[in-house]
């Protein structure tokens, strides 16, 4: 046993060991005390920042602690994140902004910033790696953490350097975190969202069977809406139905997914926490101020959105292989349209080129509220954009490309502009559209 690790557990605030029978910590009284029969096994953990884009507002404006703070668009756009005065209001993530606002008149809205919560969650990641370099990011906000090993070197339980780290996040950084702690990943995301904000749930393989049977459906990992309707004319909501059912039945009715219900149901999960996963994809979106059915107006978006998708693969050296065009119609519908390319690419030409194809047919008179256009497949950059031999402009708008990455990265991006993307004058401001929603 590491030399400060407590046999019973410990007090989240002040880390003293604690009194199985008391139900506030002997030294500092207070009551977040965290006890568990398996807390010196688990290594596993999701840590999740609490409403991330809203609570740095919050810190950087004192003003805004008590108020119920939505981040988003206008009326046209939705909910980023919402603070969770304004969730107890009934506001949710990627609710429509008009719909939010019925619900919490008085919520203050602001727009994302996302370049400060790229920093703040750097920041935080900065603090993870410096735990274990076993840290898988899933997003802004959030990552898995494999603590196996580290107790000689930080002479205590995982538990315990996780609620430390939680407890520095929130002194150095001035956000929360919500921790979820298990012997797999599936369990330690499920228990980051137990408890929130300031959570430190642990979920271990005593209890895991029961406190799964109870649980919808939809917690287990790629049961959506659509998914979860199919269980439900089923028969089947419930994960505890799940674990009654045969692996062979489950495989007959649902084919592939049907393993997965079958070992998640019953809490096993052999993945393990992968460091270099990083991003599944890159893409750029935006929401209208007014619905566009046209398509030259589209395609003239499509084109800044390829370029802002293209200038992220370069600079973190990356290329994509498939072309992903989303967009959302005036009654919310959604539309994702994709093409695998020939060559992986990371130029905003091919990316764009390959959008426009995809948009073509969907241009039927069909009102669009939001437009957007990505690349998944990620990879290297080195078997990128080969010279192509039967299209020779294609080639040269390569060659192009690259002659004016280096100009915009001495004079800014603004520099020089294409045909699609040129401006004689500023817009109005009524006509101003939101940016938003890069993965």
């Amino acid at each position: 046993m590491p030399p400060n690790s407590p046999k019973h557990g410990f007090c989240r605030d002040c880390f003293e060991p604690i009194i199985p029978a008391r139900p506030r910590c002997k030294s500092c009284g207070s009551p977040r005390l965290l006890k568990h029969s398996e807390l010196s096994t688990l290594n596993i953990a999701h840590i999740d920042c609490d409403a991330f884009y809203a609570a740095v507002e919050k810190r950087d404006n004192p003003d805004l602690i008590d108020k119920p703070l939505i981040i988003g668009g206008g009326k046209r756009g939705v909910v980023s994140t919402a603070c969770y005065v304004a969730r107890i209001h009934g506001v949710r993530s990627a609710m429509p902004m008009f719909k939010a606002l019925d619900a919490c008149p008085n919520a203050v809205v602001l727009p994302p910033d996302m370049k400060k919560y790229s920093k703040v969650g750097k920041q935080v990641r900065e603090m993870m790696l410096e735990l274990t370099p076993m840290v898988q990011p899933l997003s802004i906000d959030e990552a898995f953490l494999d603590l196996s090993g580290t107790e000689r070197l930080h002479g205590m339980f995982p538990a315990q350097t996780l609620a430390k780290l939680a407890a520095k996040i929130e002194s150095e950084i001035g956000i929360t975190v919500s921790v979820g702690l298990s012997y797999c990943k599936f369990l330690a995301k499920i228990a980051s969202d137990l408890n929130k904000p300031r959570g430190f749930s642990i979920i271990g393989e005593e209890e895991a069977l029961k406190m799964l049977a109870e649980m919808p459906v939809t917690k287990i990992w790629g049961v959506g809406k659509a998914f979860a309707s199919t269980l439900s004319k089923d028969g089947i909501t419930m994960i505890g139905q799940l674990q009654k059912m045969e692996q062979d039945e489950l495989l007959r009715r649902y084919g592939t997914m049907g393993s997965r219900l079958y070992h998640l149901s019953r809490g096993n999960d052999d993945r393990t926490v992968r460091p270099n996963s990083g991003a599944k994809s890159i893409s750029s979106e935006t929401t209208f101020f007014d619905d566009k059915s046209d398509y030259d107006e589209l395609a003239k978006v499509l084109r800044s959105l390829s370029e802002k998708v293209a200038d992220r693969l370069k600079k973190s050296n990356t290329s994509g292989h498939t072309v992903v065009l989303k967009l959302k119609t005036s009654e919310f519908k959604s539309r994702t349209r994709n093409r695998r390319l020939a060559d992986p690419t990371m130029l905003a030409d091919k990316i764009f080129r390959t959008g426009l194809e995809l948009l073509k047919p969907e241009t039927d008179g069909t009102n669009f509220r939001l437009l957007g256009i990505g690349v998944s497949d990620l990879g290297a950059p080195d078997q990128a954009d080969p010279d192509d031999l039967i299209d020779i402009d294609a080639t040269r708008r390569a060659h192009v490309e690259g002659a004016v990455d280096k100009v915009r990265s001495k004079f800014g991006n603004t520099i020089v502009q294409t045909g699609y993307t040129f401006k004689s004058r500023p817009k109005p401001k009524a006509k101003s559209e939101k940016s938003e929603g890069e993965n």
